[in-house]
């Protein structure tokens, strides 16, 4: 029967693992067996996951003490891996995106009201709720006041909810 300090392959018993991982922590003036897979490169770029060493150490001992005997005990001076390159997150700066400030785009909407643009008004124009739209429309009929861009503003917020309401009830009735 086989004591628990003894793998079930027979190969590397637990403490010959752990002696091995002992002396290569020593070497390179590490504090834990994470220091160990700086030193630990794989076949698929990079150095050793430290759940990976841990993985290798219950279930695979003789291959992670042939790995750190050959990389870390055997090597005169062992050599940190460079970590594997990763995939650019979404924080990059876009560089083909230009940025306004705010008194820059009052400026431009500024001179689009003066141009008569519509369509550019609306654009940067900040987006109101419909509660604000209602609200300003109602002054304005009060005060005599037809404003044509506050209507359309109006109709085209009142269009998108529409629009809204009736993707998520064809979504749900399907």
């Amino acid at each position: 029967m086989p004591y628990k300090s003894e793998t079930i392959s027979g190969l590397k018993s637990l403490d010959d693992i752990e002696d091995v991982i002992s002396k290569a922590i020593k070497k390179v003036g590490g504090r834990k067996e994470n220091d160990l897979c700086k030193y630990l490169p794989m076949s698929t770029g990079g150095y050793m996951h430290h759940f990976t060493l841990r993985k290798m150490k219950l279930k695979q001992p003789f291959e992670l003490s042939s790995l750190i005997e050959k990389f870390i005990i055997n090597s005169t001076k062992p050599t940190i891996i460079s970590p594997k390159q990763r995939a650019a997150r979404g924080s990059r700066k876009r560089k083909d995106q230009i940025t306004f400030t705010k008194t820059q785009l009052d400026r431009l909407l500024n001179m689009a009201k003066i141009s008569g643009d519509r369509e550019m008004v609306s654009v940067l124009s900040p987006k109101k709720s419909l509660a604000t739209c209602k609200r300003e429309l109602i002054q304005a009929i009060r005060g005599n006041v037809a404003d044509q861009v506050l209507w359309n503003t109006f109709t085209e917020i009142v269009q998108s909810q529409t629009d809204a309401e009736a993707a998520l009830e064809h979504l749900f009735n399907r």
